[in-house]
């Protein structure tokens, strides 16, 4: 057992980065295999759902959220003047962008937290050789 409370060590000596909750489960091969997307097999695939979905749903409002109310309440969102823009062109054009922009940027974020949670590295490590190769461009091959 490690320090770390999201890593545990199992009889076999491997290292289970989800706690030991999967230990019971069957082994998913999840680049040739089916996966349900409703009850996926892992801690690590329920969490990035639950980001996937929580962001999803932010998005919606962020975008249809100013459409919708200047369809709801035209008068209010025409007639309301903020920096010099009626409100429904300043939450359209500039509001919406921003907000997609920011939650991108929250999704990074909390998607790198979740990696971290559960040891996933993204990184490789590279021979001298390929990194001979990768930085002239392939020329040198």
């Amino acid at each position: 057992m490690t320090d770390d409370p999201t890593r545990t060590t199992n009889e076999a000596g491997t290292v289970e980065t989800d706690g030991g909750v999967a230990t019971n489960r069957r082994s998913t091969d999840y680049l040739d295999a089916e996966v349900n997307i409703f009850r996926p097999d892992t801690a690590f695939m329920r969490d990035h759902l639950k980001l996937i979905w929580a962001t999803f749903l932010a998005w919606t409002v962020a975008v249809f959220g100013p459409v919708t109310a200047a369809l709801v309440a035209p008068d209010l969102m025409t007639e309301t003047i903020v920096l010099g823009f009626q409100l429904h062109v300043l939450l359209t054009g500039i509001g919406a962008p921003f907000g997609a922009l920011v939650l991108s940027a929250v999704y990074a974020y909390r998607r790198d937290k979740l990696d971290e949670k559960y040891g996933i590295e993204h990184g490789q490590t590279a021979t001298n050789a390929d990194t001979a190769a990768a930085t002239d461009g392939g020329e040198n091959a």
